[in-house]
């Protein structure tokens, strides 16, 4: 079974905040997502793989999507998959939405974030294409980044193929994903990559809570607020850290708070979970940019956990949902 690491639990937590719709569903979320850690770690990937997609009845059918899997080569010579959506029958150029699925760095694929791409690709009307970038412990950082800039800077290139706009790319995950979409906008930035209009983080990863700046903010949501909550803990989302990355010193390509500045970053979605340890580092990687100039839409969801997607009928994940529609309409 997974090994997970020894966390000193709180001496005193606050009572929190559920969500009425959540808390009949926090004893079924335990069991079944409690059961996939008792899994040996290769089929802990694979029963991620082989979970089933369960999506809210306003999210577009497949049958309103044009999808195609084909690979996308990067810099070491490997080939990753990449699945691309496009809206049924479309045939002209189109905005990108370049996502990068959650999953700590380790499991996951497509699907993860299947309910966010298939309702920006036919409501927003983009192309959507997501990277199946190399995951940890076999592959540890920085693969998942150099891997998904390296599909980034070949979209770029190939955009006619593509039927993509070079110019209009929003960069967009959840959890790590969303780190990673953090961490792309941050490079492009830094490499003077033009195009990125809008980045989307989803519930992210921004910050190992080693390296946490809590001169400079609220850090409470990991070891004392949502230390043992429902789906990820702190000692699950240790674990994460623990196979994706073999040293913890200040990098901003695996914590993108810790970068020097935040100026000059395009404008920026972040969707935060109340009962999630990863609360704070979503709420002051939103304050950072806002206080570099970025243009930044927050959006906070009291009383849910970390990945309540996975919960298609909480009235939240609708909102969650076309909250990333709508603001990729606004920057295309």
């Amino acid at each position: 079974m997974v090994q997970l690491p020894k966390l000193s639990p709180p001496s005193k937590k606050p009572e929190a905040e559920v969500d009425p719709e959540f808390a009949p569903l926090i004893d079924q979320c335990n069991k079944d997502f409690g059961a996939l850690w008792e899994l040996p770690l290769d089929d802990f990937k694979a029963a991620w793989l082989a979970s089933p997609i369960s999506l809210r009845p306003e999210v577009p059918s497949i049958e309103e999507i044009d999808v195609q899997v084909q690979k996308a080569p990067v810099s070491d010579g490997t080939e990753v998959e990449i699945q691309i959506y496009s809206p049924k029958g479309a045939k002209e150029v189109l905005p990108l939405m370049l996502v990068t699925h959650g999953g700590g760095w380790v499991v996951g694929s497509h699907s993860i974030e299947e309910s966010v791409n298939r309702s920006v690709c036919v409501k927003s009307k983009v192309r959507v294409i997501s990277v199946d970038y190399r995951m940890a412990p076999e592959y540890k950082f920085p693969y998942a980044v150099n891997d998904s800039w390296d599909v980034l800077v070949w979209c770029q290139k190939n955009a006619e193929k593509l039927k993509i706009d070079p110019h209009r790319i929003v960069v967009a995950g959840g959890s790590a994903g969303g780190n990673l979409a953090a961490i792309l906008a941050q490079k492009a930035r830094d490499e003077g990559v033009k195009g990125i209009v809008g980045q989307v983080l989803n519930i992210p990863v921004t910050c190992h809570p080693e390296l946490f700046p809590k001169d400079k903010y609220k850090y409470t949501s990991f070891d004392v607020d949502n230390f043992d909550a429902p789906i990820i803990d702190a000692a699950k989302m240790m674990w994460f850290w623990e196979q994706y990355l073999e040293d913890v010193k200040p990098d901003p390509r695996h914590s993108p708070l810790v970068a020097e500045t935040l100026k000059g970053l395009p404008p920026a979605l972040v969707q935060v979970a109340g009962m999630d340890p990863l609360r704070d580092e979503g709420l002051a990687y939103a304050e950072a940019l806002k206080k570099a100039g970025v243009d930044v839409d927050l959006k906070f969801y009291p009383g849910v956990p970390h990945g309540f997607g996975f919960f298609p009928s909480l009235a939240k994940v609708k909102d969650y949902n076309e909250n990333v529609v709508a603001f990729v309409k606004r920057v295309i």
